[in-house]
C-alpha cells in the first residue's frame, strides 16, 4: 500500500466509515456495463456517498500464461510497473518519485498477478484537484513501465532470499507438493523458485506485458462518486497510454488446457523435523462457471467452510482432539481450481486425522448434509451478506469477480436467493458430480506415524 499523509489518511477512514453505513440501505446494486470501440469491457456501480473511487483493471495475463521455465514472470511483471515510469510526455519516475507522488495525492496504484488473471488497482478521491492528476499518473503507470533492470536484480535477490526462507517451513513443503500432484503438468501447479527467478530479465517483462496488457483485453471495473460520463472519460484516459487497435485486429490468446482429473489415489509423506504434521487432502474441482457453485459453496460450508460449525470441525476436533483447526475448501477459476482440505495435527497421530477426515468426506459425497445443518448455513451465509459488500474495495472485488467471470449483472441481487433455494438433493448431486473420495491426493509433512505412507 502507497503512503499517505496522516489527514488523508483521517479523512479515507472516515469515508470508510460512511461507506459501510450506507451500502448496508442498499436494496440493489445496479451495474452498467458496456464496451469501448477498443475491446475494452467496462463495469459501473455509482455509489455517491463518498467522494472517492476505486478501479480495477484485468487481463488475462496471469500465471497460467508464465513460459515454461520462468514461473514467476506474470507476477513480477506486474509488481515492477511500481518500480518506475519511463519519459514520455513527463518525466522520467523512479520508484520513490512515484511512491511519492501517489503519497501526495493521497491514492494509490498497483499491480499484481494471480494464477489467471494481471490486475491493476486504483484509489482516489474524487475531488477535481486530485482526480485528474491520479487518473494521468496511474495511466503513465500503466502504460509506460520502466523496467528498471538494477531494481530487477536488485528485488530477484530479494525474492529468491524470501523462497529460500519459506522452504524451511513445513506449511510451504506442504503446499508445494499438493500443487504437483493435484495439477501435474498444468500452470496452476507450477512452482516459482530461485532457478526459474534467475531466467527472467526485463527484456522478458517487457515482452510479456506488451503481449497481453492491451486495451482489447482489459475487463474494468469502477466503484465510486463518478457517473457514466465521467466513468467513461476516466478509462479513457486510464488506457490512453497502451498500444491502441479497433477490437477486430485483437488476436485471442493462445488456450490453455483444462487441469487432467486424477485417475488414481495418490498418498505422498514427506519426513520433516516439526512440531505439527501437516494435512492436504484433495483433487482438481471445479471452473468459477460452472452451474453447481451455488450448490458446493452451501455444501462446502457445511462441509468444512464454516469454521467452528462444519462438520470436520465436530468431527476432528470437538470430538477426536486430532487437530485444533480443520477446513475445506474449493478453488475455482478458469480451470478446475483444486478442492482442499486442510490441518495440522501431532506428528504421531496424522493417520488417525487422515483417516477420520476421509470418512466424513466420503460420508459427506455419499449422504449429503442433513436439513438442520442446511438451514444453519444458509442462515449465516445470507445474514452475512452484507459484510461482502460493506466498503468500496469489497463491492470492487464483486464487480470485478463479474466481470472477469461473465456472471449476470445482477449476481449480487440474486446471490441470497440463490442460496435460499439450495437443497439437499441439489448439494448431494453437486457433490457426487465433482468429487471422487476414492481418488485423492494426501499429502502429509511430518508425519511420524509409518501407518501414514499407506
Amino acid at each position: 500500500m502507497i503512503a499517505m499523509t496522516s489527514n488523508v489518511r483521517h479523512l479515507l477512514a472516515g469515508l470508510a466509515l460512511a461507506l459501510a453505513a450506507s451500502q448496508g440501505a442498499l436494496a440493489a446494486i445496479p451495474i452498467q456495463h458496456w464496451s469501448l470501440a477498443n475491446g475494452a469491457k467496462v463495469y459501473l456501480v455509482e455509489s455517491h456517498a463518498i467522494p472517492m473511487v476505486d478501479v480495477e483493471v484485468d487481463f488475462d495475463g496471469g500465471a497460467r500464461r508464465d513460459p515454461p521455465g520462468k514461473a514467476g514472470l506474470a507476477a513480477v511483471s506486474a509488481r515492477m510497473t511500481s518500480k518506475g515510469i519511463a519519459a514520455g510526455d513527463g518525466p522520467a519516475m523512479d520508484e520513490n518519485q512515484l511512491s511519492e507522488a501517489w503519497a501526495d495525492l493521497g491514492g494509490s496504484f498497483g499491480g499484481g498477478a494471480g494464477a489467471d488473471r494481471m490486475s491493476f488497482s486504483m484509489r482516489s478521491l474524487t475531488y477535481p484537484d486530485l482526480l485528474p492528476k491520479a487518473v494521468q499518473l496511474a495511466a503513465r503507470q500503466l502504460g509506460e513501465p520502466s523496467f528498471p533492470e538494477p531494481v530487477w536484480l536488485r528485488d530477484r535477490e530479494r525474492l529468491s532470499a524470501s523462497i529460500r526462507e519459506a522452504n524451511t517451513r513445513p506449511a510451504t513443503v506442504a503446499g508445494h507438493a499438493f500443487a504437483s500432484a493435484v495439477y501435474g503438468n498444468h500452470p496452476y501447479g507450477a512452482e516459482v523458485t530461485e532457478a526459474s527467478l534467475a531466467q527472467i530479465g526485463v527484456a522478458d517483462m517487457r515482452d510479456y506485458y506488451r503481449a497481453h496488457v492491451e486495451p482489447c483485453r482489459a475487463k474494468i471495473s469502477v466503484v465510486g462518486d463518478v457517473t457514466r460520463s465521467q466513468a467513461e472519460a476516466l478509462v479513457d484516459r486510464l488506457l490512453a497510454r497502451l498500444p491502441q487497435r479497433a477490437a477486430a485486429a485483437c488476436q485471442p490468446l493462445p488456450a490453455v488446457p483444462d487441469v487432467a482429473p486424477l485417475t488414481q489415489a495418490r498418498v505422498e509423506a514427506i519426513p520433516f523435523h516439526s512440531a505439527q504434521a501437516h494435512v492436504l487432502i484433495g483433487q482438481p474441482g471445479y471452473k468459477r462457471d460452472d452451474p453447481d457453485f451455488f450448490p458446493l459453496t452451501v455444501g462446502n460450508y457445511i462441509l468444512g467452510g464454516g469454521g467452528f460449525v462444519s462438520r470436520l470441525t465436530s468431527e476432528v476436533r470437538e470430538k477426536r482432539g486430532l487437530s485444533y483447526s480443520v477446513y475445506s475448501y474449493f478453488s475455482p477459476g478458469l480451470h478446475a481450481g483444486a478442492f482442499t482440505v486442510g490441518m495440522q495435527t501431532r506428528p504421531d497421530q496424522t493417520a488417525q486425522a487422515v483417516t477420520v477426515s476421509r470418512e466424513v468426506l466420503e460420508r459427506f459425497v455419499r449422504e449429503g448434509p442433513t436439513e438442520a445443518e442446511l438451514k444453519a448455513a444458509k442462515d449465516n451465509l445470507i445474514g452475512g451478506f452484507a459484510l461482502r459488500i460493506d466498503s468500496n474495495r469489497k463491492l470492487l472485488d464483486n464487480v470485478a469477480n463479474i466481470a472477469w467471470n461473465n456472471l449476470p449483472l445482477d449476481y449480487l441481487d440474486t446471490w441470497t436467493r440463490q442460496v435460499e433455494r439450495v437443497t439437499v438433493a441439489d448439494i448431494k448431486a453437486a457433490f457426487h458430480r465433482k468429487l471422487q473420495p476414492d481418488r485423492m491426493v494426501v499429502v502429509t509433512v511430518g508425519a511420524t506415524d509409518p501407518a501414514v505412507r499407506q
